[in-house]
């Protein structure tokens, strides 16, 4: 074969070599390139706003609320926002802060007085896809329920300090308002000062506020004047411990640890932690397992709590303090256990009797050792 035949057969082969491939190509189609897979779209934060009585900075309530909305922060990140809205009355105007917020878009909205009730009870009706939470209160719907602190439990803390450190045996506690939730709390501090000198007794001023610090140091100072020499308050700032801190008295922090406002003044603060209930409330709501119903917490689950006890209070008195919180903690003690009277001699709790949480929520009068009537009653 000459050479010339054998490059043509070598061209010839070639040749076929790429039709055939061709040919096997027209065949089978090329399979596309896979799809970009598409990134699972992130849930839009559930919105969170907080409506306050009080100043953040009032030292005690709204300030131990806004505790607990930036422990909501902390727990959940990204997946929420939260806003608050603060020195909101307890008035008409409550109504309209509370469907700004749920107009703006926020679909879990906690009010923080006992004032807002019917305001926000009027907001749930025309917002159902709203969760609303109201501190304090006993009315509910099906997007809102309620939620409190068992207060009673650090007044009686601090009454026990109380009873143990005042000298004259008389005691003044600066109320806010006349319902049920002070009374018990007024009650709750004579009831743990009895616990350590039965003869002590209790003298009762009413600002009618909650914040207002005028008339809390007046308050204060009158029953100073009177002969009290330990000082306790249901309201939300700091003057009456401060007040007492000038007069040369004693006093308590309320609602937060207040010890900086009066350092000499200050037996202990009875604080209250709402970190633990918001985080859960949050929770329930970002996993679609919110519900309407009634909660109320203590030292039991980490919401009440006696702190800073001042270094001059006996030994002995702390470790008092320190039995009865185990006890409110595993149920073997009961502050409202009777036989307890109330100032006019009647019989409130009979011996041996445990008052339920029906009997506390609806306390109209003042107990033995309370001087005086409960304004409206």
């Amino acid at each position: 074969m000459t050479d010339l035949q054998k490059r043509s057969l070598l061209k010839f082969a070639a040749i076929s070599a790429v039709a055939a491939a061709a040919l096997v190509g027209c065949g089978k189609k090329e399979a596309p390139p896979p799809a970009p897979v598409a990134a699972p779209a992130k849930a839009e934060p559930l919105k969170i706003a907080f409506a306050y009585v009080g100043p953040v900075g009032d030292g005690g309530w709204t300030f131990a609320h806004d505790n607990g909305r930036k422990a909501v922060e902390a727990a959940y990140g990204d997946k929420v926002v939260t806003s608050f809205v603060e020195k909101v009355p307890e008035s008409a105007d409550a109504e309209r802060v509370l469907r700004d917020m749920a107009g703006q878009g926020n679909k879990l909205i906690f009010g923080t007085t006992f004032g807002y009730m019917e305001p926000m009870l009027k907001a749930a009706a025309d917002f159902k896809d709203v969760k609303f939470e109201h501190a304090t209160g006993y009315k509910t719907a099906d997007n809102m329920r309620t939620y409190d602190s068992r207060t009673y439990e650090g007044a009686y803390l601090a009454g026990v300090i109380a009873g143990k450190m005042s000298k004259t045996g008389t005691l003044g506690v600066v109320g806010s308002v006349p319902i049920p939730e002070v009374v018990r709390n007024i009650n709750s501090f004579t009831l743990g000062a009895q616990s350590v000198n039965p003869k002590v007794k209790t003298k009762v001023v009413w600002v009618n506020e909650w914040f207002n610090p005028p008339k809390e140091t007046e308050a204060a100072t009158a029953l100073i004047n009177g002969g009290a020499d330990v000082l306790f308050q249901n309201t939300d700032s700091s003057a009456v411990l401060q007040t007492a801190e000038k007069m040369g008295k004693r006093a308590f922090g309320w609602d937060s640890d207040m010890t900086a406002y009066g350092p000499k003044a200050h037996l202990g603060s009875a604080i209250i932690n709402w970190g633990p209930y918001y985080v859960k409330a949050v929770g329930e709501a970002l996993e679609g397992k919110w519900a309407t119903g009634q909660a109320w917490w203590g030292v039991k689950e980490g919401a009440i709590d006696m702190v800073s006890i001042a270094a001059d209070v006996p030994e002995a008195t702390k470790k008092r303090i320190d039995e009865v919180k185990a006890g409110l903690k595993d149920g073997s003690f009961a502050i409202w256990k009777g036989p307890i009277m109330d100032n006019t001699g009647k019989v409130l709790i009979a011996k041996d009797v445990v008052a339920d949480d029906k009997f506390l929520g609806g306390l109209k009068s003042y107990v033995k050792g309370v001087e005086g009537k409960v304004p409206g009653n």
